[in-house]
Formats: C-alpha cells, structure tokens, sequence
C-alpha cells in the first residue's frame, strides 16, 4: 500500500494513456490472485447479502467503550485518546449492494476500539447521489443527537463514497463530518458508468454531472479525506479515477495493489489503515 501523486496526464492522449495502463494492469499476475480473492469474496458476500436488506435501529449500533476483552494496542486508543474512538462511523454502501458488504470491516474496527458504527441502506433503483446524500446528513444528525458527539466519521464504498463526498462539498455537511473514508469511488467518474442508461450510472461517468459538480471550488471545506483505490479495479477505470485531487481539500490517496472493487471494504490492509487514521482526530 502505498500513497499516490503526480500528473496524470490531459486531453484525449492523457486518456488513451491511462486506459492503455488499465488495460497492462488488468493482464498482470497481481491480477489474476486479485481476482481469485474477488470471486471468494463475492460467493461470501451473496450469502450474507439477504442479512443486510433490513434497516437497522439505530441505538443497537451506538454501543460504549469498554477496556474489557480489548488488546493492549485497543485499550491503548481508547486510554490515549476516547474522543477519537468514540467517534461514530456512518457506513455507505456501493450501487446494488447493502450494508452487508461492510460485515467484516465492522468487526475488524469494533476489534480496534471503535464500537460505534451504523450504516444507511438505498436502492439506486429509486435513489440517486442527490436524494441519498440528503439522508446521509438526516442520519448523520440523528446519530451526533443519540451519542452527544459533534462530528461523525463515513466510510463509503464505490458510489457510497460520492454521496459522503456530495454531502460534504455541496451540503454542508463537512460541519458534522471529520472523516470521509472512500473505497474505490469513482471521483472523476468511471468508463464502465458510460455503458449503462440508467440516471444513477449517467451522474458517475467522467463528464456526469455530479463528477463536474464536485470540481468546483470548496475552499472552507473543512472535513479530512483519504481515498483508496486499486490498481487492479475493475469497476473504476481509469483505476486512478478513484483518487481525489481536489485542490481545495485535504486529501490524502492511498493505493492498494492487488484487491478487486469488492474486495476493498474486506480487505486487511485497508481495515488497518483506516483504524490507524481514525485513531487520530488531528
């Protein structure tokens, strides 16, 4: 894993440039064990898919801390700094998947001391980026009310990802969000969204425009952004699509080798790093 910068290139070359790198990508032995673990992944994921249609209630996801059974290095967060850990985590899922895709990264946090977390369902079928991204700053204002805290952490997977992020720069909602966490998220939107009419596919293709609305200027923006993509995704392409590069936001992109699109929100690497960033609220 590793952090990313640089020029990527413009215009049409720019483009055919970074296709024809997707493409190299994709041929690579990296991929083919990248795509092994996608697909035991996705057969786990669809058996749990059914446990994650219902809603939740929000106050069985809003548990103390307690130091009882936790790890030195988990009594250590919550002894160094409880505000952090206490923290609660809004958990945003991808197009056409529910809140079970983050069943695993759940119980890897909780193992790291954060034990509150709750994540919102929506059906791109009736929702879209807009109507969600109002739900989400809803929701993110019912769960500061139930557990006294000012600012909640979201961590959004693929679509998941752009609805914080639209929440943030266009809602306001950088006032009540310290963290925006993104799995894999189509920022400067995603070829494969240009295959599919539908009005959801259509706001996340490079010129859609939800990816045009969120290039505008967002110089008070206050909320901490780490987005992590693949070199191998397959869903967003240009795989570097999934970085933001925002000038006015404080954005820091994190590469992880070798893990499909839905292998990001099970992935050790990224629980581990996530755990580690909002271990600290600076």
């Amino acid at each position: 894993m590793a952090e990313t910068t640089g020029d990527e290139g413009s215009g049409s070359t720019g483009v055919l440039d970074r296709v024809r790198g997707a493409g190299r990508t994709l041929a690579s032995p990296s991929t083919f064990r990248g795509a092994a673990v996608e697909a035991a992944w996705i057969t786990a994921h669809l058996a749990m898919y059914p446990l994650g249609l219902a809603e939740e209630n929000l106050r069985l996801h809003l548990e103390r801390h307690s130091l009882e059974g936790l790890p030195p290095a988990q009594r250590g967060l919550l002894v160094g700094d409880v505000v952090a850990a206490g923290t609660p985590i809004v958990l945003m899922h991808g197009v056409f998947d529910n809140r079970s895709i983050f069943t695993l990264m759940r119980r890897g946090l909780k193992r790291r001391g954060f034990g509150s977390t709750y994540a919102l369902n929506y059906s791109p079928l009736t929702d879209d980026i807009r109507s969600v991204a109002v739900r989400l700053g809803d929701l993110v204002e019912e769960v500061c009310e139930e557990t006294g805290h000012e600012q909640v952490h979201v961590i959004g997977h693929s679509m998941g990802g752009l609805i914080g992020r639209y929440l943030v720069q266009r809602l306001d909602g950088d006032a009540r969000i310290h963290t925006l966490v993104t799995l894999g998220t189509p920022h400067s939107g995603t070829l494969p969204a240009h295959l599919f009419p539908h009005p959801v596919a259509r706001q996340m293709r490079i010129d859609g425009d939800i990816v045009i609305e969120l290039t505008e200027p967002a110089p008070d923006c206050s909320t901490r952004f780490i987005a992590f993509w693949s070199d191998i995704d397959q869903l967003v392409i240009p795989q570097s699509h999934a970085r933001i590069t925002h000038p006015d936001l404080d954005a820091r992109n994190v590469l992880v080798r070798g893990a499909g699109h839905l292998s990001l929100p099970v992935d050790g690497r990224v629980i581990r790093e996530i755990g580690l960033a909002l271990a600290h609220l600076d």
